[in-house]
């Protein structure tokens, strides 16, 4: 059987509705059940069994012999918490605990990093192992990724195959839950259909016009078929970006939404919230040369390409993946 954490959240049941579509229905879904507005997103799922995260380590030290893998998608996301207690609990002690049970049982392990763990870039955007120690990011979120980054580095005993992912700007289908943190395209799709315009945030930085800013946006389809390539094919292990590899603006994905809601553009500009403007990334762009080094060829969608199918298939119908 094969454990998927953080299996009601967005990329986890996303990355179980993959699983699903290869055949595979003896899953264990671990997360923390009772938020009820995760509860859609495993509506339709096939599985064996589901264990709240607070026992998943005690079942998993218990349960080691009957599993395959363990595909750790669950942390706390939230870039604007900054009670570093809760990300010492979840983030960094949780998946140190199951990377210890996974090298004691010899489990392949896949789990989540960050591109918050960028910082600014200062060091650019390369999956270098050596360049990890140096890189600064701006919230505790990201400190808390890079720290796991770098102890798991550190470790001189291993799972048999082991990959941790920078995921960059995912987006897709069963984010509806996320609030605040849901993707900029989730926010277009709402603003778009109550008001029919659209709002970015302002550059409060003199080398970037309104808009303009840059990121690498992911759709979370391609994010679950590089997951199921790297527990099919093992490569070799490590960590590794995962975006897209090109840097689109904002107007270009406020664009694109308004394309594909097929609705005449409106946008406009508000101040970018202060609680976060000094910790605002201004560019993100992975290098995904690594992964492709690996042997995954498979094309990304493009940004157009994924926001037409996320907004005519998923947001417009209403229905999750």
């Amino acid at each position: 059987m094969l454990v998927v954490t953080g299996a009601a959240g967005f990329i986890g049941s996303c990355l179980v509705s993959r699983l699903n579509r290869e055949g595979h229905h003896d899953l264990i879904l671990v997360d923390d059940f009772s938020h009820e507005s995760k509860a859609r997103n495993l509506e339709g799922k096939k599985y064996a069994e589901r264990i709240h995260r607070d026992v998943f380590i005690d079942w998993l030290a218990e349960n080691a012999a009957k599993v395959k893998a363990v595909l750790h998608i669950g942390a706390r996301t939230d870039t604007t918490e900054f009670d570093r207690s809760i990300f010492e609990r979840l983030n960094i002690n949780y998946t140190k605990d199951i990377w210890r049970l996974c090298t004691k049982h010899q489990l392949p392990l896949i789990y989540a990093s960050s591109a918050a763990t960028y910082g600014l870039g200062e060091h650019g955007y390369d999956d270098n192992h050596e360049i990890i120690p140096q890189l600064k990011p701006l919230n505790p979120y990201g400190d808390s990724k890079n720290e796991v980054d770098q102890w798991i580095l550190q470790q001189g005993t291993t799972p048999p195959h082991w990959y941790g992912l920078k995921f960059f700007n995912v987006y897709g289908p069963n984010e509806y839950h996320k609030g605040r943190m849901a993707s900029v395209i989730f926010h277009a799709f709402r603003q778009i259909t109550a008001t029919g315009g659209m709002k970015l945030f302002r550059s409060h930085n003199p080398d970037y016009k309104d808009g303009e800013q840059l990121r690498d946006f992911i759709y979370v389809k391609d994010v679950t078929d590089v997951i199921y390539f790297l527990l099919t094919k093992m490569p070799a292990s490590g960590i590794y970006n995962l975006g897209t590899g090109e840097a689109r603006t904002f107007l270009d994905l406020a664009r694109s939404t308004f394309a594909a809601m097929q609705v005449h553009e409106s946008i406009s500009f508000v101040d970018t919230p202060a609680d976060i403007r000094d910790k605002y990334q201004y560019f993100t762009e992975a290098n995904m040369q690594k992964l492709r080094n690996a042997g995954y060829q498979t094309p990304f969608h493009t940004l157009e390409e994924g926001v037409e199918d996320y907004v005519r298939f998923y947001l417009q119908p209403n229905q999750t993946m």
